[in-house]
């Protein structure tokens, strides 16, 4: 049920879909053992997340690469049944393709609070729990990650 959602964290967090399933393999299996734990009534998701991520982070640190991250984003299909221009396919491609680059150039409190927040769609709070952080903490760091992500495209 949450193997999709675990697999895209641990992927945008460590950019390679190999460490991606090894971290997600390990968080499935520390998460079984540690299922004891949960605390009843509690949402499940941002808990099992939060183990996903610290896997990935794990992962990401024993390797010693800070690779840059390769986001996947959905491309957005064009209003009503008019197929998209090649032009404007490419000038969104373009676009999207800067819009990565720069938030791979991020570090990575402000890539990590963007890809939660907009590549994943979670919630505040539940970007909080994945974190690790308060949500006043997410607020925060959201802000100030667009803004430096506005300078960055700026031209």
């Amino acid at each position: 049920m949450h193997q999709g959602i675990a697999f895209r964290t641990a992927y945008l967090l460590t950019g390679s879909s190999t460490d991606a399933e090894e971290a997600v393999q390990s968080a499935f299996v520390k998460a079984w053992a540690g299922l004891r734990r949960f605390r009843p009534g509690a949402p499940f998701k941002p808990w099992l997340l939060r183990i996903v991520a610290n896997e990935a982070h794990n992962r990401r640190r024993s390797a010693r690469r800070r690779a840059e991250l390769e986001l996947r984003a959905a491309a957005a299909d064009p209003p009503g049944d008019a197929a998209p221009s090649p032009e404007g396919a490419a000038l969104r491609r373009e676009h999207r393709e800067e819009l990565l680059a720069a938030v791979s150039r991020l570090d990575d409190r402000d890539r990590d609070v963007l890809t939660c927040r907009y590549f994943l769609e979670l919630s505040e709070e539940e970007t909080a729990s994945v974190l690790g952080v308060r949500r006043g903490t997410v607020k925060s760091r959201t802000a100030r990650a667009l803004a430096r992500l506005r300078t960055e495209l700026e031209p």
